[in-house]
């Protein structure tokens, strides 16, 4: 019987990689939903190929113009809109495995609406489990939900874990660390002095992968990094102090796993979603994902280094984070997006990311999180800050 999916995302780059690899195999996957935020016409191409029972977009005047559209075309795909409407698509009885992949804390709630209702995770939202981690690991055990890790570092530390549980529990059996890999982004080398110059169009050209510009932003100031070695202490019940970062310019190795024994595992492959993705979606089986297979003798070189905290605070301000626990990790992403969003609009510059971050952080003290209404608090009180702070430094 085929996966009835729901594409949280779905015109993000994630999105769009899950359904070339759904459009592979026709017998093994059908789709229930497809959702996005604003991209209209990409939102009514899949549609029209697709032909989904739901779709869902952020506002009412996007939605009556999708449905237009679509009736236009003979489509029957219902359409609704909305943060209510997404979570009632994540939860759809209907559908038995959800693709997280919604950028930003609008993703946290239909990702927990899913594990509430006990579907099968493809989880690809970080802010899931950076924003509420306690909370959306105890709604996936209550829920008795399926959780496999679509980010790469994390599909590939799953796929070296021992095969004897699922992911929120697969660091024992000698397990010493865990290792995330990093491309180390654009400015891996640049000099220093030069950072504050940085242009949005440079930090959105990342050397490896195809992104979308917010996370792109991310990977070169590795705020990316930072926010995996949260998810990572949550999915696999690690604590901060054995995982380590290290960068690794091919970005072919994605992510390692040390053994008390000596013994290191590591998931290698050419730097493609698609790769994650098909093991994910076939899980325990392997599927064709459309990528090309690694040639390692065309790679010839694999390298290693350490990063330099001066050169990547965020990495540092992450960790720091995940030191201080309860709702901190919330403002840390909160006032991230606010500091990117900025920088892509030219309001501040490059370096002042890390600068903003560090200011809310200070600011604002952590406190305990007993329940989503807490965590969204804490996110929405973030930003209020994080806007103040953008005031000053503009």
């Amino acid at each position: 019987m085929a996966q009835r999916l729901v594409i949280l995302g779905s015109t993000g780059s994630i999105g769009e990689s899950t359904i070339d690899v759904v459009g592979r195999h026709p017998d093994r996957f059908s789709v229930h939903a497809l959702t996005a935020h604003h991209n209209l016409d990409k939102l009514f191409e899949q549609c029209c190929a697709l032909r989904p029972a739901l779709a869902v977009i952020g506002d009412a005047d996007k939605a009556a113009e999708l449905e237009r559209r679509l009736r236009a075309k003979g489509v029957a795909t219902e359409v609704a809109h909305g943060p209510q409407a997404l979570c009632a698509a994540a939860a759809a009885p209907e559908a038995d495995t959800v693709v997280a992949a919604i950028v930003g804390a609008a993703g946290l709630p239909p990702t927990l609406a899913a594990a509430r209702t006990g579907k099968r995770i493809l989880l690809a939202n970080k802010e899931a489990l950076v924003m509420s981690g306690a909370l959306f690991m105890q709604a996936v055990a209550d829920g008795g939900a399926e959780l496999l890790p679509l980010d790469s570092e994390h599909n590939a530390i799953f796929q070296c874990l021992p095969l004897a549980a699922g992911a929120s529990s697969r660091s024992g059996a000698g397990v010493e660390r865990l290792v995330l890999t990093a491309s180390g982004g654009p400015f891996r080398e640049r000099d220093l002095a030069t950072l504050a110059d940085v242009t949005p169009d440079e930090a959105c050209a990342h050397p490896n992968w195809v992104m979308g510009r917010k996370i792109s932003v991310d990977s070169a100031t590795m705020m990316n990094k930072g926010l995996e070695v949260i998810e990572a202490h949550w999915l696999f019940g690690m604590p901060a102090s054995r995982i380590e970062v290290l960068i690794h310019p091919q970005s072919v190795i994605h992510s390692m796993v040390s053994y008390a024994d000596g013994s290191m595992l590591a998931q290698l492959g050419n730097p493609d979603m698609r790769t994650p993705i098909a093991h994910a979606l076939a899980h325990p089986q392997r599927i064709q994902s459309g990528v090309k297979p690694l040639d390692l003798a065309e790679v010839a070189r694999l390298t290693f280094e350490r990063p330099n905290l001066q050169r990547f605070p965020c990495l540092r301000l992450a960790f720091e984070a995940l030191e201080l626990g309860g709702t901190a990790s919330a403002i840390l992403n909160a006032s991230n997006e606010v500091a990117v969003a900025a920088f892509l609009d030219r309001r501040i510059g490059f370096t002042a990311i890390a600068a903003l971050v560090e200011d809310v952080l200070k600011q604002m003290p952590s406190s305990q999180a007993t329940s989503l209404d807490d965590v969204l608090e804490a996110d929405r009180r973030a930003r209020v800050l994080s806007r103040e702070v953008l005031a000053r430094l503009g």
